[in-house]
């Protein structure tokens, strides 16, 4: 293994991700992909793995194939599951906060996010509406390098498909109000990038939705597409990147659709990840691109309803940890 290893976070302790971290380690534990997790020991006992505290990252290779390597927190894990407590709260956003410290000192070679209780950390006075923009926010003051633009930009990374929304955690009034040319622009330009350094796709193609249904149907249904999407889509083509659009949303992920692009950029949330999760629900990795870190996360919530029943699968971590390693050898090798 050329680089550090993997710094993930513990999550809601009350959900699936201690028991899908175990589930992680065991299938992996005798490959590359090493990992530790920041979290409270506690948070993963009583879980089919044995567990062994380290003081610093780089211990981890050393214990990886025996048991999984925990680099504690300060603060404590309630026992909770299947429920989300926000006394908790400041041990699921301190598994972040220091998982952003170690990569950008250069002690992990990237983050994977476990899934996190939103609701409960808003209930604790946590004021970003998920993972992406609390990350874009402790990456702030980290210079990225030159020739990026910073983000953050959502993808969803799928084998059959990947998807990048423009707007994110906004209802849907919001984000049809928040659109503009300029960000439309500013997210193509990030995704293109990205995906050409750290995904290795030469020239990537960027098929550009339409906010309205058929695209506005030249202005009968709104004039959104006309007014400030078709913008966006020649501002980036003057630009050298290749992109069309917009097109109808309800056209663009049928098989034959797909083969004509490399990325589809959505107006909306649900026009980028339904699509995604639908073709590939098991092995999707969310992605945050943009940021001078590597960061991965499973394309799925906390699933507190489930929680300890042994049933919740953990296919999409396991894509979310080989990705995040893809990424950082590519970074490694560039």
């Amino acid at each position: 293994m050329a680089h550090a290893p993997l710094a993930l976070t513990m999550g809601e302790p009350g959900g699936v991700g201690p028991e899908i971290i175990c589930t992680a380690w065991e299938r992996l534990r005798d490959t590359k992909f090493v990992f530790f997790v920041l979290a409270d020991p506690a948070a993963l006992e009583g879980n089919s793995c044995s567990l062994k505290i380290i003081e610093a990252p780089r211990q981890a290779k050393n214990v990886f194939s025996e048991s999984v390597p925990v680099l504690p927190l300060n603060n404590k894990v309630l026992p909770s599951r299947g429920k989300a407590d926000k006394k908790n709260a400041a041990s699921v956003i301190e598994s972040i906060e220091r998982a952003v410290e170690l990569a950008i000192a250069g002690e992990a070679s990237g983050i994977v996010t476990s899934p996190i209780q939103k609701s409960s950390l808003i209930q604790s006075g946590f004021n970003f509406p998920g993972h992406t923009e609390f990350l874009a926010e402790l990456t702030r003051n980290t210079a990225m390098p030159e020739e990026c633009t910073r983000g953050p930009v959502m993808l969803l990374a799928g084998p059959k498909l990947k998807t990048v929304p423009v707007t994110i955690h906004q209802s849907v009034v919001s984000a049809a109000k928040s659109l503009t040319t300029e960000r439309i622009v500013g997210v193509c330009t990030v995704a293109a990038e990205s995906l050409a350094q750290d995904f290795g796709i030469k020239n990537p193609r960027l098929a550009v939705s339409g906010l309205n249904p058929h695209a506005g149907e030249d202005g009968a249904i709104g004039k959104e597409d006309n007014e400030i999407i078709a913008p966006a889509v020649n501002a980036l083509k003057a630009k050298g990147i290749n992109t069309f659009g917009p097109l109808p949303a309800d056209t663009m992920f049928h098989e034959d659709a797909r083969a004509r692009y490399d990325a589809a950029i959505c107006m909306l949330h649900d026009q980028a990840l339904i699509p995604a999760k639908t073709l590939s629900f098991h092995d999707a990795v969310n992605v945050t691109l943009g940021l001078p870190v590597i960061r991965t996360s499973p394309d799925h919530g906390t699933a507190l309803d489930i929680a300890g029943q042994g049933i919740a699968r953990a296919d999409s971590l396991i894509a979310a940890i080989k990705l995040a390693s893809e990424l950082a050898e590519r970074r490694g090798s560039i």
